[in-house]
């Protein structure tokens, strides 16, 4: 039996990494966002924004550790696991951007299949920037039309997750998958 590759994504400040966390305080098997973890070691090195300064050097270590979780995922005991955003996203980012990158991205976009996506909206009543959010409200709108292009660009069907509470959206989530 194969494991259900379920994503969770939307442009910054959606509320995505909330809700991870809550399907993961309700037992479910979750990957956790690593675009955090690949600044915060920037930062470390010197490098303030490495997103800006770098893009593609970030995207292609973001591209890397996402590709880590879907791999990993593939051996998971769970059922289902969900995870803070996936491949594409990288690239939505790169075209946001309007950085050129790899050939492989797309191709491992391709060859790597997620079963379901669920898309969170910019929502301005939760949105907030931080150190290693530099968008503004407007920016986290254009991406997630990018996002939405990517994802559908690769033969995905999205399904929207209605602004509400951390846990009605997850429930809502758990509920249209039956779980």
């Amino acid at each position: 039996m194969s494991v259900k590759k379920i994503v969770i994504t939307g442009g910054p400040g959606t509320g995505k990494s909330s809700i991870i966390d809550e399907l993961n305080k309700r037992g479910h098997a979750c990957y956790f966002e690593v675009s955090r973890q690949v600044t915060v070691e920037a930062r470390r090195n010197g490098i303030d924004q490495l997103f800006l300064t770098e893009p593609l050097l970030f995207s292609e270590l973001l591209f890397k550790g996402r590709l880590q979780q879907f791999e990993a995922s593939n051996n998971h005991t769970a059922k289902h696991v969900f995870m803070d955003r996936g491949l594409p996203d990288v690239l939505a980012y790169m075209d946001y951007a309007k950085t050129e990158y790899p050939d492989w991205f797309n191709h491992t976009c391709k060859t790597n299949i997620y079963d379901q996506i669920f898309v969170l909206a910019p929502w301005q009543d939760i949105y907030k920037s931080d150190n290693e959010r530099y968008e503004n409200f407007g920016q986290a709108i254009e991406i997630h039309d990018y996002l939405l292009q990517t994802y559908k660009r690769f033969g995905y069907q999205l399904i929207d997750v209605p602004f509400g509470s951390v846990a009605s959206r997850t429930d809502f989530i758990l509920g249209t998958l039956n779980l």
